[in-house]
């Protein structure tokens, strides 16, 4: 593996060289270069994600797609919050806002003797190769989405929020990163300050972050795919994914309740399949739904009450803003 770690490295100092320092000093930035030298490993991972997903998933997309595809425009909408994320952008902005915050908490923290937890140090002798120790934190990190996810279905105000990604009706490989951005700061913000607490490493994140944000990008492909009886149960699938999104089945309270009423035992508010990378979660909490089926994609009440959830970026926003305050 550390020749992969050498080449992006390379490649990271290639970039950032020739790229993003000149600009860092053309606008009077000399003081954050060690910052946007980081920075530039994100950009680096969003180009290779992008890469992929154009050279891999694209494909696989034509090749067995679930349904045609006819709102050009909402994918083209999908596109831009994906490269809004993806290349970066959206960490600029937590960079020069929220992060200056975190930095003087954990300051705070340590100052009074609650410093980091390095939780791979519990398991020596499992975790001392670092690829054991990636793979425990990889799993950490799932868990804590796991509940993430079902917070964003649990509550109403984060569910005003989190309804933007679900009012998606033509998902495709571009669709995981179509979320409100406070939904996405307040989920971000809880990662990072997890990563400062339990002590992972900032290559050992960023690892982390594009292994999640690239599977995400397959689970949300119009691709019918799943991976059999044993796959399924090892990670999440584009069809597992995808009943998640299904109307009235994956992800909304009145799902809940229909099935409470038919079984007399209701499943986790807001539906099933809340799992990102593992479906493990899903299972033990009771949340999984394996069933091989593959439904239209969106909200109830788009269908039944025709909500509007906005078209185009500033709309879509603007939007989840008056559902948060009670105004939509």
């Amino acid at each position: 593996m550390q020749w992969i770690v050498d080449l992006f490295e390379k490649a990271q100092q290639g970039l950032f060289e020739s790229a993003v320092q000149p600009v860092m000093y053309s606008f009077g930035m000399g003081a954050y270069l060690e910052d946007g030298y980081t920075g530039t490993g994100w950009l680096l991972v969003g180009l290779i994600q992008i890469a992929v997903m154009l050279a891999i998933i694209g494909p696989l997309q034509r090749w067995r797609p679930v349904e045609p595809m006819v709102d050009a425009g909402e994918i083209r909408t999908d596109v831009l919050y994906t490269l809004i994320h993806r290349l970066g952008l959206f960490r600029v902005a937590l960079f020069f806002s929220v992060e200056p915050l975190f930095d003087d908490m954990f300051g705070w923290l340590r100052v009074h003797g609650l410093g980091t937890v390095h939780i791979d140090q519990f398991m020596a002798g499992v975790t001392d190769h670092p690829f054991a120790s990636f793979l425990l934190y990889l799993v950490v990190f799932d868990f804590v989405d796991y509940w993430i996810h079902r917070g964003q279905h649990g509550f109403n105000w984060w569910w005003s929020l989190h309804s933007l990604h679900h009012s998606q009706r033509q998902m495709t490989m571009w669709s995981d990163n179509r979320n409100h951005l406070l939904d996405d700061l307040v989920r971000d913000s809880i990662l990072v300050v997890l990563g400062q607490l339990i002590g992972v490493g900032p290559g050992q994140f960023v690892a982390i972050v594009a292994i999640t944000q690239l599977s995400e990008s397959l689970q949300h492909a119009n691709i019918r795919l799943h991976f059999g009886r044993i796959g399924e149960r090892l990670w999440i699938s584009p069809r597992f994914h995808r009943l998640h999104h299904s109307i009235g089945i994956g992800h909304e309270r009145k799902a809940a309740e229909d099935q409470k009423l038919k079984s007399g035992r209701s499943p986790a508010l807001g539906g099933h399949n809340f799992g990102v990378l593992l479906p493990w979660w899903d299972m033990m909490f009771r949340t999984a739904n394996f069933e091989l089926r593959y439904d239209p994609t969106g909200i109830r009440d788009q269908v039944e009450k025709g909500r509007n959830y906005g078209r185009g970026f500033w709309a879509q926003q603007w939007l989840g803003v008056l559902r948060l305050v009670g105004k939509a």
